[in-house]
């Protein structure tokens, strides 16, 4: 089925799971760490994921800004709700900046191609050893799940990443039986979206610029700016975005984020190969997510 430009099939289906191992551990942590409101963080990404599908009509991923995650959920002491959010202000105006003034385009023009292509090979290798960290854990469960995979990405009309997801539940299940019992006591219940406005102290504007908001910064612009637009420009020539763009883009989706107790959010050239690698082409791929 096709939609204002999108296609809406298994693979756009299978394709929208295919970042969830960034996008999962930084949501939980959030959540169970942090202690942010998960309707918040969820909705924050569930509205961003929707209009980034209808706009760009291309896999643009959409992600938690890594570097402010990482400090987020390992420093729960030193960083509060209140200073998330502030760095989520800051990070949303800084990068609107940019893109209005349009030095975000001069940052570029001064980063070689070669570059940009060792940031996205950077970020290639670090998955892959991530990954094999996380397999020295399970051998038993990993090392078929890694033949599973490579057998299932040479067959393309096959939705390997549904296939993948069932083996995982399965294996999951099977490790901890505990699971069940705890899937069948969740509770779900409807609640209307409310805007987060917290007050704000000055030492949580002061963590949230300086200690979240600031060491992001060379991240998203090397990543989510600069690698997010040759990547997207080198598939998808019939759709380009120019860096201008997506610092705009960063600015808008995190100044709509923040009232609604989302968190700070970017995209990412290895969120967008992850989910074209299992077959999506389209922005369908954000909407069925």
């Amino acid at each position: 089925m096709k939609f204002a430009g999108n296609r809406f099939d298994r693979s756009e289906l299978a394709g929208a799971f295919g970042d969830l191992g960034t996008l999962v551990p930084f949501v939980v942590g959030y959540i169970t760490i942090a202690r942010l409101d998960p309707q918040g963080v969820l909705l924050g990404f569930g509205l961003l994921a929707l209009g980034t599908g209808f706009y760009f009509r291309t896999p643009m991923s959409v992600q938690p800004m890594k570097a402010i995650a990482s400090v987020a959920v390992t420093q729960p002491h030193l960083v509060t709700p209140g200073a998330i959010f502030a760095s989520a202000i800051v990070t949303g105006l800084f990068w609107l900046g940019m893109g209005i003034s349009g030095a975000v385009s001069w940052l570029a023009a001064l980063t070689s191609r070669p570059v940009v292509r060792g940031i996205v090979l950077g970020l290639g290798l670090s998955f892959i050893l991530e990954g094999v960290t996380f397999m020295q854990q399970g051998p038993l469960m990993a090392v078929p799940a890694v033949a599973l995979t490579f057998f299932l990405l040479g067959q393309p009309r096959v939705p390997a990443m549904l296939i993948l997801l069932a083996y995982g539940a399965a294996a999951a299940l099977s490790l901890d039986a505990s699971l069940v019992h705890d899937l069948g006591n969740l509770a779900p219940s409807f609640r209307l979206p409310t805007l987060r406005m917290p007050l704000l102290s000055w030492p949580e504007v002061i963590t949230g610029t300086l200690v979240l908001a600031v060491p992001q910064v060379a991240l998203t612009l090397g990543n989510a700016v600069i690698a997010t637009a040759e990547e997207h420009n080198s598939l998808f020539p019939h759709r380009p975005v120019s860096v201008r763009l997506l610092a705009l883009d960063h600015g808008l989706m995190n100044l709509v984020a923040a009232p609604l107790g989302g968190v700070p959010m970017c995209r990412g050239a290895g969120g967008m190969a992850g989910h074209i690698r299992f077959g999506p082409r389209t922005g369908g791929v954000l909407v069925n997510l």
